[in-house]
């Protein structure tokens, strides 16, 4: 069977293109390595979407994505893993973890990844007091001290979680201001759980079975001094997911790929929508209306 339309991810991105396609009867499979939602469904609270005055849980709001998706028919593969991508005479072909799949166009919404420290100790201790994910692994870290590292919406909006949880948060910004925006700032300084160390970064993680302390460098005086610390949650940004992808799709320098002003890669037929773009924007929103775009030019490509 030769799909029109094929998926590859289920972020907000790749969960509307599904929405717009499968609605249009295109005949439409998405192919996603964990279950649909993507970053969003490990996100606590999503509050600058419109038409949710109140805030949505992102797991909340994945549900109701893959519900209106299902509703029009779109058929989901869970824990399907894209490993390559190659042009065939009828469109493309897609090696998965669970076989070939043929498709005339594909988009690429695979999403991003975050970023890692790269210092000693991150590897070691992950899933052992690193996280990169603090309402995944929060509720480990009650009454206990946890850092986080960046500046960021997310970084400051995980922080802002873990002051329910923990006892105390230490937020490490390599500046000596925030990048996050506005409100999340003014919440932040106002919690009385949130200390700021301005003007460092980490140099190492240091624990037994699981961390125990890091050892930070002052970017101006030089110093370092160690910390005694439970958790680290790192959010220093993101890298996209496009590792797969055959060498000769333009990304980049940092590996998003970059399209035309109609969301097309330099290979025909092949679209690209969400984080995984080289955009400028990296929300929920710019993804959902990214995905719809895709699925809209996807349909006139196949029908003509």
């Amino acid at each position: 069977m030769i799909y029109d339309f094929a998926i590859v991810g289920g972020g907000p991105a790749g969960l509307t293109a599904g929405i717009y396609a499968s609605r249009a009867r295109l005949k439409v499979v998405l192919l996603e390595k964990g279950v649909p939602g993507g970053q969003i469904a490990t996100t606590e609270r999503i509050e600058n979407f419109p038409g949710f005055p109140d805030g949505i849980s992102g797991l909340d709001f994945a549900s109701l994505l893959e519900k209106q998706a299902r509703n029009f028919g779109l058929e989901i593969r869970n824990l399907t893993e894209v490993k390559a991508l190659k042009r065939v005479k009828f469109g493309y072909e897609i090696e998965t973890s669970d076989g070939v799949i043929h498709s005339k166009i594909v988009l690429i919404a695979t999403g991003a990844s975050p970023t890692k420290l790269g210092i000693k100790g991150e590897k070691e201790f992950t899933g052992r007091g690193v996280s990169y994910c603090a309402t995944c692994d929060g509720a480990f870290f009650k009454e206990k001290k946890v850092m986080v590292v960046g500046g960021g919406d997310s970084a400051i909006e995980e922080a802002l979680y873990l002051s329910r949880i923990a006892a105390e948060v230490t937020v490490v910004h390599r500046r000596d201001q925030l990048r996050a925006t506005k409100i999340l700032q003014e919440r932040a300084f106002e919690n009385p759980k949130i200390n700021f160390i301005w003007n460092s970064h980490l140099i190492e993680i240091k624990g037994e079975e699981k961390v125990k302390s890091v050892v930070i460098k002052n970017k101006i005086s030089g110093k370092e001094r160690e910390m005694e610390i439970d958790g680290v949650f790192i959010y220093i940004g993101l890298q996209p997911n496009s590792e797969w992808l055959p060498e000769d799709i333009r990304r980049d320098e940092r590996g998003f790929i970059v399209t035309d002003e109609n969301l097309m890669t330099n290979w025909r037929g092949v679209f690209a929508a969400g984080d995984v773009r080289a955009n400028q924007l990296k929300q929920v929103i710019t993804a959902a209306a990214e995905g719809a775009l895709a699925a809209s030019l996807a349909e006139k490509f196949v029908v003509g």
